[in-house]
């Protein structure tokens, strides 16, 4: 997202608690910016005197991570979100766009769902991000703006890849084993999103005028690419050469499952992806070819969230709240 906002003109400065500093994949990892490392939860008013805009992406980032701690979750996705809201309003800030995520619609079967469909999370991270959205809304007025974003699942290659999300994962399992591993039945439905793609629906959010914005939620992706996940491991199947589909002994259903319309934004801000998964799984493959991966690699806590997590609290350099030391 930082180059794409640069590019478009956007003095970026980053937050972080940089918890995954270790977690860089490739020659370079993320753009150098002026950058104030801080947990969110201690975040201070005077440190967002003097910006426009807020991109809130941090959090406990997908439902495994989420389900580690539960209460941890709520703490850090919603009431941290709420406080930091709070705090940008009294700051001057004028737009808050706080990333969300369609995990926020559950176990919504296989029927279409937009963004007036009843929310129906099943996992802690699902249930923060409605929280958060519940009472960022009541925020929100003509002087700051408050913009939901629910992403889908995102894919794709960035500095600090993961390979925790279903694409990512299968294309890694199918370069190092030639089994494209799937550890549900594949059955569930899920919206797949290009990680610049996302990053490029967040310019437009913050390019809008704020009457097209103000309080609204916008699924981000494209309607064209919802799939099952048996239908990604298929895509996996035919670019990753010699690899065949393998389902885990224990494979069975998945409740979380959702078949999202992104129309909206598309309609609204004149937004379009220009990422499909195949498009997606081939620069996978080539950039993991280039670089090298061992499933000890990916499946192990370098490139997976909570692992990671577990490794630093293990090694003493933040504690089990996830606080550093």
């Amino acid at each position: 997202m930082v180059p794409i906002l640069i590019k478009s003109g956007f003095e970026v400065h980053g937050l972080d608690s940089d918890l995954y500093q270790n977690s860089n994949y490739g020659p370079k990892g993320p753009p150098d910016i002026p950058t104030m490392i801080k947990d969110i939860r201690d975040v201070q008013k005077n440190d967002l005197t003097g910006f426009n805009a807020i991109v809130h992406l941090a959090g406990l980032s997908n439902d495994p991570l989420g389900s580690l701690n539960p209460e941890l979750t709520m703490e850090i996705n919603y009431r941290a979100t709420v406080r930091l809201a709070k705090l940008s309003k009294r700051a001057g800030v004028k737009r808050f766009i706080f990333s969300s995520t369609c995990s926020n619609y559950g176990a919504s079967g296989d029927k279409w769902i937009d963004e007036t469909s009843p929310l129906n999370p099943v996992t802690p991270y699902g249930r923060s991000k409605v929280a958060a959205e519940r009472d960022l809304k009541k925020l929100r007025s003509k002087d700051f703006s408050i913009t939901l974003p629910r992403s889908s699942t995102a894919y794709g290659f960035s500095p600090r890849l993961r390979f925790d999300l279903v694409l990512n994962n299968l294309v890694a399992w199918a370069y190092s084993t030639r089994k494209v591993h799937l550890k549900s039945d594949g059955s569930p439905w899920r919206p797949i999103t290009h990680i610049e793609d996302i990053s490029r629906a967040f310019l437009y959010i913050l390019k809008a005028p704020i009457d097209k914005i103000n309080g609204k939620a916008f699924n981000i992706g494209s309607t064209s690419e919802n799939y099952q996940i048996r239908e990604i491991a298929q895509i996996v199947k035919e670019t990753v050469e010699g690899s065949e589909i393998e389902f885990a002994e224990d494979a069975g259903p998945d409740i979380r499952c959702y078949k999202v319309n992104c129309d909206k934004i598309k309609n609204t801000l004149g937004f379009q992806t220009i990422w499909n998964a195949k498009k997606g799984a081939h620069e996978l493959y080539n950039i993991i070819k280039r670089e090298g991966l061992t499933l000890e690699e990916f499946e192990g806590p370098r490139y997976r969230r909570l692992d990671a997590l577990k490794k630093s609290i293990s090694e003493g350099w933040i504690d089990k709240n996830l606080h550093r030391r």
